[in-house]
């Protein structure tokens, strides 16, 4: 996911609603790409013009052109270049190439038969090896990105996770011996708390997607990876009140409830509570791995970014981890092309360059890091099970019209615990009937 892409209040709904209406388009385009010379193509960037990960992306395509002679003509569109491109899959403008997280890209073209399979790109020699080979067959256990037909439909280049940060130049304590449960957690914001220099936890309130997930990761610890993809697959709705999502729902209840959130959270607007948490207002935030290259720019003057996997609630530890990364759309003119840069982007001089310089944690296992992400790639790799943002939940408008506005009710402290999980049993039902489930 961008580092926005959890932010994200509409584009699921929107891209998916004009999606469908493009089927038709779709399924009478090649299968395979082509019609443009390949000399060239078009890329739709999901980053801007400045940003870390542009540069590094930049400076790939200036010596993809030199050794390939292929002229790429990039468009640095930023974090709505998904959302753009629905509706230009039903004109002769498509792209040859976009990049996004799985949450946006999957409704956007492959829930809709708009994905190109990249067979060709996964074989492309990279470093001597296959393409494919830098893609960690561990993670694929819990992303599917495979289309029908059995060919991957994104060719990913980073990963993305999430942690509770904390500025480990105030708090040494937490570096020794971090909260590993959730009892512990709750028991270190009491210890913040009550020293009141600094409130437990900061959270930007209108972030939706943020906000949905702490009662997403609290039912995975609770039911393991699969748990909620489960629930909000049940067409009655009535999963949600199983326990594991009851007592969910009940430990949000429970930080809300205990005053454990910064002040003024509920009426927030981003990026306010995170630049409050950055200088030291507020102990945790629950977060990104984009969180350190996003907050450095105005955080205290030596902070120091750490930290820890969110809390165990039982026997579940999954680590979240999420593809970004490059696909191209069945329309694409120039497909052999785009298939190559995507394959270009994964040589290790450009991998290390994302770890270092855009300080993103880089798809390759063996690419450099950036320190600040040191714990949460440690964690990444010492993880035995994997799940995704929302466990993968990812139905057209099912996150925007369904879970996040109840979510939000919850976080917000609007909505008590068995009141959110009846709201989900009876928006869940109503969502899947107005499916034709």
């Amino acid at each position: 996911m961008s580092s926005r892409s959890a932010r994200s209040r509409t584009t699921i709904a929107a891209v998916a609603a004009l999606a469908l209406s493009m089927g038709v388009a779709a399924c009478s385009s090649s299968a395979d790409g082509g019609q443009g010379d390949g000399k060239s193509l078009t890329y739709w960037s999901m980053w801007k013009v400045g940003e870390p990960q542009q540069k590094v992306i930049a400076a790939a395509i200036t010596d993809f052109e030199k050794q390939t002679g292929i002229k790429v003509n990039a468009q640095w569109q930023g974090r709505s270049n998904l959302q753009k491109l629905v509706p230009a899959l039903n004109t002769n403008a498509v792209p040859d190439l976009v990049d996004g997280p799985y949450i946006k890209a999957y409704p956007a073209l492959v829930a809709t038969n708009q994905a190109l399979g990249l067979k060709a790109a996964y074989a492309t020699d990279v470093d001597g090896k296959p393409a494919s080979s830098f893609v960690p067959e561990k993670y694929l256990k819990t992303i599917n990105i495979k289309l029908p037909d059995g060919q991957p439909w994104m060719l990913p280049y980073q990963i993305q996770s999430d942690a509770i940060w904390f500025n480990g130049a105030e708090h040494p304590e937490l570096k020794a011996n971090p909260p590993k449960t959730w009892d512990e957690f709750v028991t270190d914001l009491d210890k913040v708390k009550a020293k009141g220099a600094e409130a437990p936890i900061a959270a930007d309130g209108d972030v939706a997607g943020y906000n949905a997930a702490w009662i997403s990761t609290l039912v995975v610890r609770n039911g393991g990876p699969g748990s909620l993809m489960k629930i909000a697959e049940d067409k009655t709705g009535q999963a949600w009140k199983a326990p594991e999502a009851l007592d969910a729902a009940k430990k949000v209840e429970q930080l809300v409830k205990g005053g454990y959130f910064i002040n003024g959270y509920s009426a927030s607007k981003f990026p306010l509570q995170q630049q409050q948490w950055a200088v030291n207002k507020a102990a945790f935030m629950f977060n990104g791995s984009w969180l350190p290259t996003e907050s450095s720019t105005y955080s205290a003057k030596g902070f120091d970014y750490q930290s820890f996997p969110f809390p165990t609630t039982g026997t579940h530890d999954s680590m979240r981890v999420d593809f970004s990364g490059f696909m191209v759309p069945k329309k694409a003119s120039n497909a052999e092309a785009a298939q190559k840069f995507a394959a270009f982007f994964l040589g290790k001089k450009y991998q290390d360059m994302y770890g270092t310089e855009a300080k993103g944690i880089p798809v390759r296992d063996d690419a450099a890091a950036s320190p600040q992400l040191a714990g949460v790639q440690a964690a990444i790799k010492s993880a035995t099970s994997y799940h995704q943002q929302n466990d993968g939940v990812a139905f057209p408008g099912y996150n925007e019209k369904v879970f996040w506005p109840a979510s939000d009710k919850l976080f917000l402290g609007k909505m008590s615990a068995q009141q959110f999980v009846d709201a989900m049993a009876t928006d869940q039902a109503a969502y899947w009937k107005a499916q034709g489930k």
